[in-house]
């Protein structure tokens, strides 16, 4: 399948020592969320809460020469478990954060496939794609050290920090599949999902999938 350039699609799983229910109870406050996160800017909810019908509104500020405005619609919602969404504007896709009770927190995961639609944007991902996911991963670096410091001031510094086993590594992702997928993306722009790098809970092999990598790793 083709992979596009213009298409992230991303896992990744975190670690935190406080149960689900502090977690969606803690992401509930939607009115915190600028003062967690300075890449977020005019953001407001419509709706009640975390339900399903609620909508998300904000601008998202990369360390790139890009802002990016979007709506994310709520769709299936349990408390303290799942939320599934679809991300509109600038971006199109869709989103899920799953929360694991563990022993003795909670596992988050969040994925997303979403869509550039800017046609800047669309244009530089095919000649500047590292750049691009380099700012993607520090927008995702910022919200979890963002929502630990948070976690820290409510909950106390060991709500914040995975324990060693916990330890989330970067996937070296497969290094061919980029190598051919981020090729035939720039010619066909619009075919098939690409990848952006995930963070992993563990080194299973299931938690592989394709991604495009930064140039020179190895």
């Amino acid at each position: 399948m083709v992979r596009s350039t213009s298409v992230i699609d991303y896992r990744g799983r975190f670690a935190f020592d406080v149960p689900p229910d502090a977690i969606w109870s803690s992401i509930e406050h939607a009115e915190r969320f600028e003062s967690w996160w300075a890449w977020l800017r005019e953001f407001r909810l419509e709706g009640p809460g975390l339900e399903e019908g609620s909508v998300l509104y904000g601008v998202v500020s990369p360390p790139v020469p890009y802002t990016m405005r979007i709506r994310v619609v709520l769709g299936h919602c349990t408390r303290p478990e799942r939320i599934d969404a679809t991300v509109h504007g600038d971006l199109e896709g869709h989103a899920h954060l799953v929360l694991e009770a563990t022993d003795p927190g909670t596992l988050a995961e969040v994925s997303w496939t979403v869509e550039m639609t800017k046609r800047p944007m669309r244009l530089a991902a095919r000649v500047g794609y590292p750049l691009l996911r380099w700012g993607h991963d520090r927008v995702i670096d910022a919200t979890v050290s963002g929502y630990r410091r948070h976690l820290a001031a409510e909950f106390g510094e060991s709500a914040a920090t995975a324990s060693p086993q916990r330890h989330l590594a970067t996937d070296p992702v497969d290094h061919q599949a980029d190598r051919e997928g981020h090729g035939a993306g720039d010619a066909e722009e619009g075919e098939g999902p690409g990848a952006s790098s995930a963070r992993r809970f563990d080194h299973e092999p299931e938690d592989r999938h394709i991604a495009h990598d930064d140039p020179g790793q190895s």
